[in-house]
């Protein structure tokens, strides 16, 4: 009988110094993670490419002493695939192009269902993004942010619910703004599609 061993065991042997370990779990969630990619992608060399760099983003991270998802090996690979297809997206601003010899019909760029899958993965992780930087403010900052942008209060609104002057909340807003910029910055995260 076959023993196989724990992905928490093979990634503790890949940073005691195993290369094998690595090449293992590789193989073990080699047509998993494949499927997953070519699902968001569908094309085989991309999905290769996008393969390699989440191993390459995986083992950078092991060797790094970064990694602390301890138990939880394939859902974090997943999310580094996940990350780097949206990366693609958003790096190659994948719309169709059109010849300008032929007419421009509005209906062929809204049929492109899997254009619009591709809008709603980066708008998800857009919005995943910026909600997981908010929950980082300070927890007044984070009030102010969150009744003006997602309740469309006015400052007045907000000095009333919270308590305080217009020019504080105004000076919570303006910080919390500073603050996510700040965020999104030092995590090099692309808010735009």
């Amino acid at each position: 009988m076959v023993v196989q061993v724990e992905d928490s065991q093979l990634v503790k042997q890949y940073i005691q110094g195993d290369e094998r370990a690595i090449e293992s779990l590789i193989n073990r969630h080699n047509s998993r993670l494949t499927g997953f990619i070519y699902s968001k992608v569908g094309d085989r060399e991309l999905t290769e490419d996008i393969f390699q760099d989440t191993f390459m983003k995986v083992i950078r991270t092991l060797k790094r002493g970064a990694y602390n998802e301890e138990g939880k090996f394939l859902p974090w690979v997943m999310r580094i695939a996940h990350n780097l297809v949206i990366d693609h997206f958003r790096k190659h601003n994948r719309m169709p192009m059109y010849n300008s010899k032929e007419s421009y019909n509005i209906f062929s760029l809204l049929g492109d269902d899997r254009l619009n899958a591709e809008k709603q993965l980066i708008k998800e992780q857009i919005d995943s993004d910026l909600l997981r930087m908010i929950k980082e403010l300070p927890e007044d900052q984070q009030e102010v942010l969150e009744m003006r942008i997602y309740k469309d209060m006015s400052f007045k609104e907000i000095s009333d619910n919270t308590g305080v002057s217009i020019n504080t909340a105004l000076g919570r807003m303006r910080y919390a703004l500073i603050n996510l910029r700040k965020l999104v910055e030092a995590n090099s995260i692309v808010l735009t599609n």
